[in-house]
């Protein structure tokens, strides 16, 4: 269940800066988590429909719960002490969402310019996270930069994104990354990536991928609120035996 109320604004200015706060409830742990959207300050700081569907799929009961229908996401690995890395993580719901549903211990990054809204909503939600087992760490990750991705390091079995793929001239950015974090992990690491179809230019960067990971889908929504298609979540695990050496440049 999601619900959006407008935030009473602190700034200097409070006529330049809109807030709005989204409210998440995830059923399975019966705990909401809160999100601070800043809607003028750019696609960042907004929620947007892949964000959604993945909270919801992660929502779905684990293999060990006894009601509801099976997660996708939940093939292939167990949740308890889970390292996660999200990319592009704007508000940072997915990976919050994550840590508090799945115990996981997460990485949210994105641009330098995001990241004091994201350690906001980091801050606002470390009692939910803390409660379930979870944790949640801020980093700054300019896709392709080599010296970010070493820093954060390659010790994590899950990537998630959403809502990723929408600017052409980041394809090469994004894709340099996913190699070094899925290529460069001497275990077999799976990128669970949330998207919508807004453009026929996207197959590009899905036909690079292909090149050094198996890509599949693993769910698909229905179309809603007038779109012609729904959110894919696509899984992209490295190409078998396929693995560049540490000091990937």
């Amino acid at each position: 269940m999601i619900q959006s109320t407008p935030l009473e604004d602190h700034t200097e200015d409070p006529a330049q800066i809109q807030q709005q706060q989204q409210n998440y409830l995830l059923h399975s742990i019966n705990s909401t988590i809160v999100i601070r959207q800043l809607p003028s300050q750019g696609i960042s700081f907004q929620l947007w429909p892949a964000a959604t569907t993945l909270i919801t799929l992660l929502d779905r009961r684990h293999p060990s719960n006894t009601a509801g229908p099976l997660s996708p996401l939940f093939n292939n690995w167990e949740s308890r002490g889970l390292r996660i890395l999200e990319l592009g993580s704007g508000t940072g719901v997915v990976g919050i969402a994550a840590a508090a549903l799945l115990g996981a211990s997460v990485t949210v990054t994105d641009l330098p310019h995001v990241l004091l809204n994201l350690q906001f909503n980091v801050d606002a939600n470390a009692g939910i996270v803390k409660l379930h087992g979870g944790a949640v760490d801020v980093a700054a990750l300019s896709w392709g930069n080599i010296k970010e991705m070493e820093a954060i390091g390659r010790e994590h079995d899950i990537i998630l994104g959403s809502d990723l793929v929408y600017h052409d001239h980041l394809y090469e950015p994004l894709l340099e990354t996913l190699r070094y974090f899925l290529l460069g992990s001497e275990k077999k690491v799976v990128f669970l990536m949330g998207h919508l179809k807004r453009w026929k230019k996207e197959s590009v960067f899905f036909k690079k991928a292909n090149k050094f990971s198996d890509v599949k889908i693993v769910h698909t929504d229905s179309p809603s609120n007038g779109s012609r298609v729904g959110v894919t979540v696509y899984q992209f695990v490295r190409n078998g035996g396929l693995m560049l050496k540490p000091e990937i440049r």
